[in-house]
């Protein structure tokens, strides 16, 4: 092919005049210029054939603090600091307790069970006092069971009426006795899920048998 171009070079300047080394200086000339361009040619086509790189950028997502889940219980009675304290969800009892300062000296805790699960709002009474009666004494009235149709008044209802409740025994019967006791008559039914133990198996049975 680069023979075939200088014969056509050489034909074309034959009519200009030129001597034989003029002629063969032009045709290296224009050889040269050939030889260059296809050398930018192929550089040129190799370049192009390159994959482009494709930058990703690097997102960065800030890492979020995990809050913990707390809840409000409130600490009465016989401890050296009753207040109101915020607990770890999941606390139990003792902590409540402890957290209060623990229990007074001479303070008895066999009526709370100190491995009970807390929940928001709940109160714990520490050594409330306790009213005992006698549901055998001949004297004494027979409590009448309440039912749907004739619930029980919870601000209103004796030692003995509060054990008649299902689920309720002398000692559950004692905490919602001394709840109303501390704090005043209950405002709402749900107030009894604030005491100690009554948890929402024993409440959703009662709840219906009751009323303020």
């Amino acid at each position: 092919m680069l023979n075939q171009l200088k014969e056509t070079i050489r034909d074309k300047y034959l009519d200009f005049g030129f001597t034989d080394d003029q002629r063969n200086a032009v045709l290296i000339v224009f050889g040269g210029f050939i030889a260059v361009g296809a050398v930018f040619f192929a550089l040129a086509q190799g370049h192009n054939s390159e994959p482009a790189q494709t930058l990703i950028p690097t997102v960065i997502t800030p890492s979020t603090p995990e809050i913990a889940e707390v809840m409000i219980v409130d600490v009465s009675g016989r401890v050296r600091k009753p207040g109101v304290y915020s607990l770890d969800k999941g606390s139990r009892a003792i902590d409540a307790i402890n957290l209060a300062g623990g229990a007074l000296p001479g303070v008895n805790l066999g009526d709370i069970n100190l491995a009970h699960l807390l929940f928001d709002g709940e109160q714990i009474i520490v050594g409330a006092p306790r009213v005992t009666y006698s549901s055998g004494s001949r004297s004494a009235p027979k409590a009448k069971v309440p039912t749907a149709s004739s619930p029980l008044s919870l601000n209103s209802a004796t030692l003995a009426q509060l054990d008649t409740l299902p689920g309720i025994g002398p000692v559950m019967a004692n905490r919602i006795f001394a709840y109303r006791k501390l704090n005043g008559p209950f405002t709402l039914i749900d107030d009894l899920k604030k005491v100690s133990g009554i948890g929402d198996a024993t409440f959703a049975e009662i709840s219906k048998l009751v009323r303020i």
